[in-house]
């Protein structure tokens, strides 16, 4: 039976593709993983799978089946590439000898693979190392790589992650440099790698490390330009303006809010929208202008409540909710002197805040225990400053540990038992961390 299929059949039902509607959920979602605007139909399929030599897809299609079986179209029995298709551009194989060998040892290996019931033997023969070739495979595995270190992140913080998420982005610089792949799939791990450096750029932030920080969504935001990739170019704007507002430059943190939202406005998406709206608010309530702040903040909280119309937002964005924007809000009151109401909105953000996010639940209650002293709220203050020692347990953040120090040296100027009490306890807790 084997010996009647095409070269391409034969590859396809090597890899489990053994029927048109198999192969088109396997292409549809190739080409989203991929950002290719590529369909095909029932017809397509059958043709190329029967037809010697089988009709020659568009370029769209070709850079999908290129990177969906991890094979040059070429060795599988299509004539020619389309055009907007490079002839030889970034082969998969490092083999010597001419097209016709390499689709004959093909369909040799393929054949008897299809005609066992075995594995492919294309994905034994792509994998990622220094000759291997890169498919969509291993795109998920070193995309899931980043999301499993933002989900580490979230929990427990940058300071134990960043290493890791190093190490991530030099693992995908070593592929990007030593491995072969089809141009689609080369865009998609340039991408990866912005994407990694804007996340470690994060880790750094969070550990307050602003250099290293710098450095790194320095290299994203170049990676964004060289790609043209908004999404990526929006995400370090915005991160860029936060750090800068953290560093106390908001005029950089409002104008870099400012040319996030200019990009953003195209995407059409309420929550991505609103977040920058936030990020200027933020950046506008350091400059002292209360006025506009709010009115920022009143945008980014309309914003937010048509999450459920327009686009969705990036993946990146899903944190940005109603603890985000509770947070802001308290901001906003305590950078204004109004001590008091930013405690009710700082208990909402605590309230609010998906137990997931451990950093940030650290980080909101040492936030509300600082306005609390400030409204002179002692006592509670105190004991919300006690009650964080459990989350700092499982936290490494810097900005965290620095937000614990100036609540310490608040309370350590309050004549109350309570503060005399925290004050002690949670200098013992940052003399053993730091000796730790």
């Amino acid at each position: 039976m084997a010996d009647e299929m095409t070269l391409f059949e034969r590859a396809c039902i090597a890899q489990g593709l053994d029927s048109p509607s198999k192969f088109i959920r396997r292409f549809e979602g190739t080409a989203e993983l991929l950002s290719e605007p590529a369909t095909v139909t029932t017809r397509h399929v059958r043709r190329w799978w029967r037809d010697i030599p089988p009709p020659t897809p568009r370029a769209r299609a070709w850079r999908v089946i290129h990177a969906m079986l991890g094979v040059d179209p070429i060795e599988l029995g299509f004539l020619n590439p389309p055009p907007g298709v490079t002839v030889g551009s970034a082969p998969l194989l490092a083999q010597e000898g001419t097209s016709v060998d390499r689709r004959a040892f093909f369909a040799d290996s393929i054949g008897i693979a299809a005609a066992a019931g075995l594995p492919a033997p294309v994905s034994a023969l792509s994998p990622s190392g220094r000759q291997g070739a890169i498919g969509t495979a291993h795109l998920i595995e070193l995309r899931e790589g980043l999301r499993s270190l933002y989900h580490l992140d979230n929990a427990y913080g940058g300071g134990d992650v960043r290493s890791l998420a190093v190490r991530h982005l030099r693992r995908i610089r070593r592929v990007i440099n030593t491995s072969k792949y089809p141009e689609t799939i080369g865009r998609q791990l340039q991408l990866l790698a912005g994407e990694t450096a804007e996340h470690c750029a994060w880790l750094y932030y969070d550990a307050d490390d602003q250099e290293a920080a710098r450095r790194y969504w320095g290299e994203a935001l170049t990676t964004a330009t060289m790609l043209r990739d908004a999404s990526l170019e929006i995400l370090v704007l915005a991160s860029l303006s936060m750090q800068a507002s953290y560093e106390g430059r908001p005029r950089d943190g409002y104008d870099l809010a400012r040319a996030a939202k200019e990009r953003a406005v195209r995407f059409g998406s309420p929550v991505l929208q609103s977040l920058l709206a936030s990020r200027e608010a933020r950046a506008l309530s350091l400059l002292g202008d209360d006025t506009a702040a709010r009115r920022s903040l009143a945008d980014s909280m309309r914003l937010s409540e048509r999450g459920g119309r327009g686009r969705p937002s990036p993946e990146w964005a899903a944190f940005h909710g109603a603890a985000e924007l509770d947070y802001a809000q308290g901001l906003l009151y305590t950078e204004s002197g109004h001590h008091d109401r930013a405690v009710q909105f700082l208990r909402a953000a605590l309230d609010h805040q998906d137990r997931t996010y451990g950093r940030n639940r650290a980080l909101y209650r040492l936030t509300l225990s600082r306005s609390l002293v400030n409204a002179d709220d002692v006592d509670e203050g105190a004991a919300q400053a006690v009650d964080s020692l459990g989350h700092l347990e499982e936290v490494e953040s810097g900005r965290v540990m620095r937000r614990l120090t100036e609540v310490v040296d608040l309370l350590d100027g309050r004549d109350a038992s309570s503060a005399r009490d925290a004050t002690q306890e949670l200098s013992e807790y940052i003399y053993e961390r730091g000796a730790a």
